[in-house]
């Protein structure tokens, strides 16, 4: 089976989750399956075709710059048997290599542009051709996978003319042998954490999605021993940017102990970081599934989470983690749960094995990869 698998983000361009779970995914489909990457950058390797935007619109809108990519991609796929595209910035590859080359396409959705309504502040009007793009191909999809049940019922809600029988749950994976505790306290020592202290940990893009901006009021006013660690960077926008730096400058003058890494560490340094924590927070207000929990629960850490989409269906409220509650009242529920979690190291430690135990038993990428295989073959006729 020859598969086409589109995306943006791939090794080493790789800035969120749907750039990690492409990573994971296709690393174990490779053995399953005769697979192509198609993804932004420069050049060309081994099973990977890379894509960048035509140069006559370098200067345009982001979302015509894809669609550039898109063209390019679909033209790539030419003896491919299927394609699976991942995010709106492929999604439209995929219906184009559908209709072009006559083959089935699979897409699975990371997110859904109705909920992101605050894109249009990143992509302006952009948002329109990132919403019909999103819209073309998800409806005409031969089949759709929703990497939570939340987020099913979400793509159901927002494409009432997509057949629900198409639509199916894969869960994200976490590899758990490259997410495990790291014991090792080098980087801590590097960024110059106190090693005497808790610290609660964010990892994440700035961006609205991740509820950055209530995270930093809800941190103000949590235990004064525990340190603030923001693994932050890659704002959306100009705005959120400014949005950010001043909180993030009022956070630093009322309590100490506040560490901002903006830019994107390796990734064992952000496992050592994982570890280590006394929490990790994820005070997301949109979230399909959350792969990163995963990661901090495969590290051996709690979580902290708002209870929003797939969260719950990773985050075991009481069991590995806190879930806080959205709406009115989050941030002061998030610095409850923060200061729980704080003030009960014992809790926590029992809370951070339950969670490496979930992770590994139900979230192995190889499960992933079968199942995702095993819809190629049903969509093929061949299951």
């Amino acid at each position: 089976m020859r598969v086409g698998l589109l995306t943006r983000e791939y090794p080493p361009d790789v800035y969120g989750g749907a750039g990690v779970h492409v990573e994971f995914l296709a690393r174990e489909l490779t053995p399953l399956v005769d697979l192509e990457v198609h993804c932004w950058g420069e050049g060309r390797g081994v099973g990977v075709r890379r894509h960048r935007s035509w140069a006559a619109l370098d200067t345009a809108n982001d979302a015509l710059r894809t669609f550039s990519v898109d063209l390019a991609m679909a033209a790539g796929l030419e003896g491919r048997d299927l394609v699976h595209s991942h995010t709106w910035y492929a999604n439209l590859a995929g219906h184009f290599g559908k209709l072009l080359h006559g083959i089935p396409h699979v897409m699975t959705a990371h997110s859904l542009e109705p909920l992101r309504p605050w894109k249009a502040e990143q992509l302006g009007g952009g948002y329109a051709l990132s919403s019909w793009a999103e819209r073309t191909a998800i409806e005409s999809a031969d089949a759709v996978i929703a990497v939570s049940g939340a987020m099913r019922e979400d793509i159901l809600a927002s494409y009432p003319a997509l057949d629900p029988a198409r639509v199916r749950v894969v869960h994200n994976g976490i590899d758990t042998t490259l997410y495990r505790p790291d014991p090792r306290t080098d980087v801590l020592d590097r960024l110059g954490l106190d090693r005497g202290r808790p610290y609660v940990l964010f990892v994440g893009r700035i961006t609205r999605q991740k509820g950055v901006p209530q995270l930093l009021r809800a941190v103000r006013d949590i235990d004064p021993r525990a340190q603030v660690v923001l693994c932050a960077g890659a704002p959306d926008t100009p705005e959120i940017d400014r949005e950010f730096r001043a909180l993030h400058q009022e956070l630093s003058r009322v309590r100490e102990g506040v560490h901002w890494i903006p830019q994107m560490l390796p990734r064992p340094e952000v496992i050592q970081l994982l570890t280590h924590a006394a929490a990790f927070v994820c005070p997301s207000v949109y979230e399909p599934l959350g792969i990163v929990n995963l990661e901090a629960m495969a590290c051996g850490t709690p979580v902290v989470a708002s209870r929003v989409g797939g969260i719950p269906e990773v985050v075991e409220d009481g069991g590995t983690g806190l879930l806080v509650e959205p709406g009115d009242g989050f941030e002061a529920g998030l610095t409850r749960a923060l200061d729980t979690v704080l003030g009960d190291p014992e809790g926590a430690r029992r809370m951070g094995e339950a969670g490496r135990a979930r992770a590994v038993g139900e979230f192995g990428w190889d499960a992933v990869a079968r199942r995702t295989v095993r819809l190629y073959e049903e969509v093929l006729g061949q299951g």
